[in-house]
C-alpha cells in the first residue's frame, strides 16, 4: 500500500501510515507548529448529567476565525468509573485532562478510547493507569504497532520538536473495534456509550463516541471544526470517505451535541459545512475529469473560492491533499 500511494500521489498522503522515507517530500502547511501544544490551555464544558467535554480554551473564540485549535476530548463519569476519550498528544496535555477530571470526581479512568491513530489523540497513551482499558478502531492499532516511530516524526515535523511528542512510548490497545463494527459501554445510570467504526470517513483509524440518550457525540478528526474549516482527507482515498461523512452525519439528530475534533460544542447543522464542501468538491472534480482535465489543470479549475472563507490550512488541504485524492478515485472510477 505505501508503494501505491507514492507512486499515485508522488508524496506520502498516508497519515496513518507515515511512510517516514517520503516525508520530506510532503507539501508543508503555512505554519509549523499548526498549534503549539506548549501554549495550549484546556477547559472543562459540562454538556449533560456527569458527560463533559474537554475543550481548547481558545476555540470558542478562535475557531470560526479559521484559527486550527488543539485536540478535543471528553469524559464520562459512570458508576465504578470514569471513561476518557482522547489522551492528547504530549504530557502536559493529558496533565491537564487528569486535573479537569479530578475536579468533578476520584474515580479511576477504567476506559481511553482514541479516536484515530493520529498522536494528538494517542501518543500519551503511556501515561495512563496499568489498569485502563484502552479501545482504538483495529486499523489503528496495527498501524502504531507498525509506524509508531514514524509516526512520531511526522507529527514532530508538523507541531514541532520540544512539544512532549519525542518521550511518547508505545503501549497497545486492549480492545479494538473492526471496520463497520461497534461497542457498547454501559457506564450506568443511563449513560450507555456507542463507539462506531464507520472509516474512512478522515482515515482507516476513525473512531466516533455517541451517547444516544443524551444525544452528545464526540465528531473526532472527519468532522474538524465548523465553518470555516474543511476537511484533512490525507489518507489517498476520497469517494469512500465522502460516503461515510455522509452516513454518520444522517444518523445524528439534529438536536445532537457535537464536540468536532478541533474546535468549539456545536450541533448538527455546524457540521454541515464539511458536507458542503465534500459534496461540492466530488461535484466539480467529476466535471473536470469528464472533460478530461489533468490534475494539474484540474487544480487550476477547482478553486473553490465559496469555500475558502478564511481557514488558514484551506490551500494546504484543498490543493495538496483533497483535490489529488478527489481527482484519483474519481478518474478511476470512470475508467471502471
Amino acid at each position: 500500500m505505501k508503494n501505491y500511494y507514492l507512486k499515485l500521489a508522488g508524496i506520502c498522503l498516508l497519515l496513518q501510515s507515515f511512510c517516514t522515507v517520503a516525508l520530506a517530500q510532503m507539501p508543508m502547511p503555512p505554519q509549523v507548529p499548526i498549534w503549539d501544544a506548549n501554549k495550549v490551555t484546556l477547559g472543562l464544558k459540562k454538556v449533560s448529567e456527569d458527560v463533559y467535554a474537554i475543550i481548547p480554551t481558545t476555540a470558542d473564540a478562535e475557531t470560526t476565525k479559521g484559527i486550527p485549535q488543539a485536540t478535543t476530548g471528553g469524559f464520562i463519569v459512570g458508576d465504578k468509573g470514569v471513561l476518557l476519550i482522547e489522551v492528547m498528544m504530549a504530557k502536559q496535555l493529558y496533565d491537564q485532562e487528569v486535573k479537569l477530571i479530578r475536579s468533578v470526581t476520584d474515580k479511576p479512568i477504567i476506559y481511553a478510547v482514541n479516536t484515530s491513530d493520529h498522536g494528538d489523540h494517542c501518543f500519551s497513551n503511556y501515561l495512563l493507569p496499568p489498569s485502563t482499558v484502552i479501545i482504538q478502531n483495529q486499523f489503528a492499532k496495527e498501524n502504531l504497532a507498525k509506524n509508531y516511530e514514524g509516526i512520531k516524526q511526522f507529527m514532530v515535523m508538523l507541531f514541532g520538536a520540544g512539544r512532549g511528542i519525542e518521550p511518547s512510548v508505545y503501549r497497545p490497545a486492549d480492545i479494538t473495534i473492526p471496520k463497520n463494527g461497534s461497542l457498547q459501554i454501559d457506564m450506568g445510570g443511563g449513560k450507555v456509550v456507542e463507539l462506531m467504526n464507520i472509516s474512512p470517513a478522515q482515515s482507516m483509524a476513525d473512531l466516533f463516541v455517541w451517547m444516544p440518550k443524551q444525544k452528545v457525540f464526540w465528531a473526532g478528526n472527519p468532522f474538524i471544526a465548523e465553518s470555516p474549516a474543511i476537511p484533512w482527507l490525507f489518507d489517498g482515498v476520497f469517494l469512500e470517505p465522502v460516503a461515510n461523512l455522509r452516513k454518520v452525519y444522517d444518523f445524528l439528530p439534529d438536536d445532537s451535541i457535537v464536540i468536532p475534533g478541533h474546535g468549539r460544542i456545536t450541533n448538527k447543522a455546524g457540521i454541515k459545512y464539511t458536507i458542503d464542501y465534500v459534496d461540492e468538491l466530488k461535484k466539480e472534480v467529476q466535471a473536470a475529469v469528464d472533460k478530461g482535465l489533468t490534475l494539474e489543470q484540474a487544480k487550476s479549475a477547482v478553486t473553490m473560492k465559496n469555500f475558502d472563507k478564511g481557514y488558514v490550512l484551506f490551500n494546504w488541504l484543498h490543493y495538496g491533499f483533497n483535490l489529488p485524492n478527489a481527482y484519483k478515485d474519481i478518474s478511476a472510477a470512470k475508467k471502471n
